[in-house]
């Protein structure tokens, strides 16, 4: 391993999330030599996780689609290596409980679709129009794994072949797109449900379409329990295996600042602790925020005023408020399976379901060490807690910004967030188990403020630009920037969120650079994408 980064690569790396990660062990892999830049101390973003006297916590992810053996992102890692973590299918995937209710989403979901025709008869022709739907879209999703490469890295033939199968992916989604926002909806759930108490399970979501997907997943049976040792396996290996394919991963390393010559990206500044150096490159892949990216790193007027302010104004996903609980028992002993539960108050406004009221907010509950017994130690257990946040919550969380611009962490909010952890430990309690408390050994809270300092992505949101009309319309996600050489990667360059989207764009930035460096490269590699052919007949 370098101690220090050499003064050129072919390709340069700023973020050491999924994505950047995932793209250095690709270029290393297909012979480029690439160098990724990480500002914090550990790889892996919003799955870097963190250890606590023996206790291992992920930091956001608590479910998984398309890792499984067929699912898109095992396609791709298999080109890395086949030793990678291995998901396994989750069967119980999500519990709704309120004070009237109790139901269990399983990866067979006619059980759920029984059970309400059983319980609301009167609602027969909606709830069956609800799950004929999402098995509709069920559909698209199964055909996804030979559809990830991008326009980009089509001929101009492939361009139209592939627009046709986009457009025949896409064509299930498009009925409920317009229903986004709490209005939006609460119209699109009433197309299917008169009662409230069923309108109420999709209490939090943020458009139909964020009701419909997860139902669509099951029929595929797309869930996965997190590999052992959790989400943050993923990173740790990909590290491993970009460093052992001639790639460099500096941490602790944050870039300040792109050199541009004559409209083209040609290097980086980078600050570490042996202070500022310079390094050349012929690409850059920007796996980081993109606002940042377009506001600070690069200079002025690279970036026209109208691509900014769509960017600004972009739908993102929320942050949140997560509390990590050590248990001195097992998770299972006080009630908790291996399923997501949902919490909320069925009397709770949509709109005040995600406001990040801790008195108010339907609120996820998930038990880790159920799944997986590595992350506790024996005989113990984990708790992970959090709800939808904004970073303006709260006067900024009692947080004022030094010279820098930076959030100061303060005693007041160190007193809030210890207030909000109480609340929501109260709330879980009483709905689950009383006994709780007792076993609560410590825990700890993140905050927006919080997934902003360890990720720098905007206000801390928890995956980038959410799929949506506005965003399409608007084109707010891109690979390509206005500077020759620049590429977007990660959750600005695709919309949507999760392992499977940040391994998708490392995977087509790869590919758009490979189009350029190696085109027979990318010509078998593109066979093995479309499922054309299989990993045995791959040959790098």
């Amino acid at each position: 391993m370098q101690d220090n980064p050499e003064k050129y690569y072919d390709v340069i790396i700023i973020g050491g999330g999924i994505s950047g990660l995932t793209s250095a062990a690709l270029l290393g892999k297909f012979g480029i030599s690439a160098c990724v830049f990480e500002m914090s101390e550990n790889p892996g973003g919003y799955l870097a996780g963190f250890n606590r006297k023996g206790f291992k916590f992920d930091t956001a992810i608590h479910w998984l689609n398309d890792c499984g053996t067929k699912g898109f992102v095992s396609k791709i890692f298999r080109i890395i290596d086949n030793d990678f973590p291995k998901a396994e299918t989750q069967h119980n995937i999500r519990r709704f409980i309120n004070e009237k209710s109790n139901y269990l989403f399983t990866s067979n979901p006619e059980k759920l679709k029984a059970q309400l025709l059983t319980e609301f008869p009167d609602e027969k022709k909606g709830i069956i129009k609800f799950f004929r739907d999402a098995k509709r879209i069920s559909a698209s999703f199964n055909d996804f794994v030979n559809l990830g490469r991008s326009i980009e890295t089509r001929n101009l033939f492939g361009k139209m072949f592939y627009g046709l199968k986009m457009l025949k992916f896409a064509f299930p989604f498009f009925p409920h797109l317009k229903y986004s926002g709490n209005e939006g909806v609460s119209k699109g759930l009433k197309k299917y449900f008169k009662t409230r108490e069923l309108q109420n399970l999709f209490g939090a979501e943020p458009d139909l379409l964020s009701c419909l997907v997860p139902v669509a997943w099951a029929y595929s049976k797309n869930f996965q329990k997190t590999p052992q040792g959790g989400s943050r396996a993923y990173p740790l290996w990909l590290m491993k295996e970009a460093r052992k394919k001639g790639s460099d991963v500096f941490l602790n390393s944050k870039v300040t600042e792109l050199i541009v010559e004559n409209k083209t990206a040609v290097g980086v500044k980078v600050q570490n602790k042996n202070g500022l150096s310079e390094i050349k490159s012929k690409y850059i892949v920007a796996a980081c925020d993109a606002e940042t990216l377009f506001n600070k790193m690069l200079p002025e007027n690279m970036i026209s005023e109208k691509k900014k302010r769509k960017l600004e104004n972009a739908e993102l996903y929320s942050s949140a408020v997560t509390v990590s609980v050590a248990l001195d028992c097992p998770s299972e002993e006080l009630g908790f399976g291996e399923e997501n539960i949902f919490l909320f108050d069925a009397s709770v406004s949509r709109e005040d379901l995600s406001c990040g009221d801790p008195h108010k907010s339907g609120m996820h509950v998930a038990a880790p060490s159920v799944k997986d017994k590595t992350l506790a130690p024996k005989g113990q257990g984990t708790l992970t807690i959090f709800i939808p946040a904004k970073i303006e919550d709260n006067n900024y969380w009692n947080c004022k910004k030094d010279e820098k611009g930076d959030f100061v962490r303060s005693d007041d909010y160190k007193k809030l967030k210890t207030e909000y952890a109480e609340i929501l430990i109260t709330r879980v309690a009483e709905k689950i188990n009383p006994e709780i408390k007792k076993h609560i050994i410590f825990y700890d809270v993140a905050t927006p403020i919080t997934y902003l300092r360890y990720t720098g992505n905007k206000n801390g949101t928890m995956m980038g630009q959410r799929p949506g009309k506005e965003n399409i319309m608007n084109k707010v996600a891109s690979y390509k920037t206005p500077v020759k050489n620049l590429l977007l990667s990660g959750h600005w360059a695709d919309m949507g969120g999760g392992v499977l989207i940040a391994v998708k764009s490392a995977m087509n930035t790869s590919l758009m650079i490979l189009k350029k460096e190696n085109p027979k490269q990318l010509k078998k590699l593109a066979k093995y994408l479309d499922g054309k052919i299989g990993i045995d007949d791959l040959i790098l």
